[in-house]
């Protein structure tokens, strides 16, 4: 049963977002949460956020989903809009700040062949 959830205008940039996918992808979710709630980085937050949203999916999809057998099949970060703004520089120049999105999308799918108890 494969069940996908998505964060769409993450106000992150996607390299850095992909930094914090890569971290969990293709882990269990269980152990992907506790990674993402132990790092560091700032877009591990939205990107934890986004994985409980999948698993309550899967929760909500069927009813006997065991979530013990979760795993990260596919994760991916996509670029998104940039916003554009202008800040001030001497001598009346102005520079251009880009504010980068990000658009991420989680696959999660059980494991197979693993015994049943």
């Amino acid at each position: 049963m494969e069940v996908t959830a998505r964060h769409r205008y993450l106000q992150a940039s996607p390299q850095k977002v992909r930094l914090v996918a890569d971290l969990i992808r293709g882990k269990n979710v269980e152990e992907a949460a506790n990674i993402l709630r132990l790092s560091t980085k700032a877009a591990a937050q939205p990107v934890g956020k986004l994985l409980q949203s999948a698993v309550a999916n899967a929760e909500n999809r069927d009813e006997q989903a065991d979530i013990d057998r979760l795993y990260i099949k596919e994760i991916f970060v996509d670029g998104g809009p940039t916003l554009k703004r202008i800040r001030p520089q001497p001598m009346g120049r102005a520079f251009r700040i880009l504010k980068r999105q990000s658009h991420v999308t989680i696959k999660l799918d059980t494991r197979k062949g693993e015994t049943e108890e």
